[in-house]
């Protein structure tokens, strides 16, 4: 089900507050452009800075609009693993195909605590995706941990922001070869596949939708020609759009579309001048 490019949806604003009707309007466009499924709130979806009423109605806003037509991974990440429960069970609730939990940034828990956390958000009776990112959450699941934790029903598979793609060869030993790889870094999205990954959570994705479906695509088909053809065209953007952090550069490649304003909530700032026009150029360079 969980495979190709699946972008991690940001969160439109308009004077401060969520747009609901820009939410519609990209989930509208990424069905038809060819996304394999959307990740609403994340990290990329400023969930650090939504209220969890906010979160909660946008996981509502986008599960509606898709309407069962492409799968809706939502966010339900949080330091407190009683609060990830909540999120967990309001994804289930609102009719999201999974949920996306990140390891619990700030705490440092042990690899026993991370086993512990992830079994009782597993409990909550909906598919767990989970996301593995030490450059933000200071701790770093092991394979062997998450090998553990592939013997439960409902922890299907990884979001892998390692940035190491020998991770999925050791990740496939542990795991098996059925559980879910995703990569979390669109750079290296080729190689993960590579080494046995089946897709991308991607930030990229939400300007360049149609080329990152492609690109997955002939992955998966084995076609790395065709797909290092994507990549040159999207590399430009994958650099720029993370040149600041990437929530601002994905909604000020929006913005140049046409798709929703490039607001975003402090303490996200406004791109500086020079970023604004690398990503004006990658766009370009991409032919969107």
């Amino acid at each position: 089900m969980f495979h190709g490019s699946l972008p991690a949806l940001v969160t439109p604003m308009k004077g401060g507050a969520v747009d609901f009707d820009a939410i519609k309007q990209l989930v509208e466009w990424h069905i038809d452009q060819g996304s394999n499924g959307l990740v609403p709130v994340g990290t990329t979806g400023e969930s650090p800075t939504l209220s969890h009423e906010e979160h909660d109605a946008v996981v509502d806003c986008v599960v509606q609009k898709a309407a069962g037509r492409i799968p809706i991974i939502a966010g339900a990440g949080s330091n407190n693993t009683s609060e990830t429960i909540r999120l967990v069970k309001h994804a289930k609730k609102a009719g999201a195909s999974a949920a996306l939990v990140v390891t619990p940034y700030y705490n440092k828990p042990t690899q026993e605590g991370l086993f512990l956390h992830f079994t009782e958000a597993a409990n909550c009776d909906l598919p767990i995706i989970i996301y593995n990112i030490p450059s933000r959450s200071i701790v770093d699941m092991t394979a062997e941990t998450m090998g553990r934790l592939s013997q439960l029903k409902n922890i299907v598979g990884v979001k892998d922001a390692t940035g190491d793609v020998a991770r999925v060869s050791l990740q496939r030993i542990t795991c098996g070869t059925d559980f879910i790889q995703l990569s979390g870094e669109d750079a290296s999205a080729i190689g993960f596949n590579a080494q046995g990954g089946i897709g991308c959570i991607s930030v990229t994705g939400n300007v360049a939708p149609k080329l990152c479906s492609l690109m997955q695509a002939a992955t998966l088909a084995g076609d790395y020609k065709k797909a290092l053809e994507y990549q040159d065209l999207l590399m430009p953007l994958h650099k720029a759009i993370f040149t600041e952090p990437g929530v601002a550069g994905a909604k000020y490649g929006l913005s140049i579309l046409g798709m929703c304003s490039d607001e975003v909530r402090l303490p996200l700032s406004e791109l500086k001048a020079e970023t604004k026009s690398m990503i004006a150029s990658a766009v370009k360079h991409a032919g969107l």
